[in-house]
């Protein structure tokens, strides 16, 4: 297994819960996973977490694995030439991770790309006339491209694993397909994995082998892509997909999940989704969720589960 996060918990001073609750999560060479959810739900820490770029204020138990390295316990070079070498980021915020005063060129070249390299990655990734990009400054570019900067940086070092948060939000479409397209290819020709975080369900459904739905800080459910599209098992996931719009459906009503995210300073004595849950019994409100297996292999972390699984059709006709 390429990536392998077991039991992770991550706290942080002055928070009510965990930021990462017991995270148990899997990506293996070649595959493509994909992790939603809401906005601070916990997924760019996960993916951090493979990076070792916790806080430094923050406590963790469990287990992060990268092929063999233990990331947890990485310090100096070792953890620099993880960070360079085994495990690459394109991060939400391309300006975040550009220098303001470095040239395009400069970064390419730090992540390991000769002249040629770096021209040959930004033509990949979509922007004309590459050489001049090379000399230009992030505040000449557009936030779109930007983002395929940061991209070409994230494929300059090859890397083993690559973690792709919110990677194509500021694309076009045609260009975020043709990114896609790009991130399968470095799949296929150096056996990479892909933790792909992104907020469009349909995409993750279309894109990825399997998808993690995570909440409060916790995976509530795990499933193959396709199983998690037709026939989602914790009413959490469904409240996802009812309240996204799909292209040409304009008859089916948006339902939109009642209450707010919780924050850090809410803690849960039971289930974190209670509270917003149409399925919810008081009995949900003191259960600690635990993952419970599926019939199709699958895990759902609902007290209900594994009750029987709603198709598609029937969700429709409901």
């Amino acid at each position: 297994m390429l990536l392998t996060l077991d039991h992770l918990t991550v706290r942080l001073p002055g928070t009510a819960r965990p930021v990462l609750d017991d995270v148990t999560l899997r990506v293996a060479a070649g595959e493509v996973v994909g992790l939603v959810g809401e906005s601070g739900s916990g997924k760019s820490t996960t993916a951090k977490a493979a990076l070792g770029l916790l806080p430094g204020t923050a406590t963790a138990s469990g287990t992060v694995r990268v092929d063999d390295a233990d990331v947890l316990a990485l310090t100096g070079e070792e953890l620099r030439r993880h960070r360079a070498r085994t495990v690459a980021m394109i991060h939400q915020d391309p300006r975040a991770a550009l220098n303001p005063v470095r040239r395009i060129g400069d970064f390419l070249r730090e992540r390991g790309a000769d002249r040629d390299r770096a021209a040959q990655l930004l033509g990949a990734v979509g922007l004309s006339d590459p050489e001049r990009r090379l000399r230009q400054r992030p505040h000449e570019l557009s936030g779109g491209m930007l983002q395929r900067v940061v991209i070409a940086g994230a494929l300059a070092a090859r890397p083993r694993l690559l973690l792709a948060d919110e990677a194509t939000s500021a694309l076009d479409v045609t260009t975020q397909a043709e990114i896609l397209a790009l991130l399968r290819t470095l799949r296929a020709e150096q056996g990479a994995g892909l933790l792909f975080i992104t907020h469009d369900l349909h995409l993750a459904a279309a894109y990825c082998d399997r998808v993690y739905v995570m909440y409060a800080g916790r995976i509530v459910e795990e499933r193959t892509a396709q199983a998690f599209f037709a026939a989602p098992a914790h009413p959490y996931t469904r409240g996802l997909l009812d309240c996204s719009p799909t292209l040409g459906d304009t008859s089916r009503p948006l339902l939109p999940i009642p209450g707010r995210p919780p924050s850090l300073g809410d803690a849960f004595p039971g289930c974190p989704f209670a509270s917003r849950c149409p399925d919810a019994e008081p009995a949900c409100e003191t259960w600690r969720p635990e993952a419970a297996e599926l019939p199709d292999g699958g895990v759902a972390a609902c007290r209900r589960a594994p009750a029987a699984v709603p198709t598609a059709t029937e969700r429709n006709l409901s």
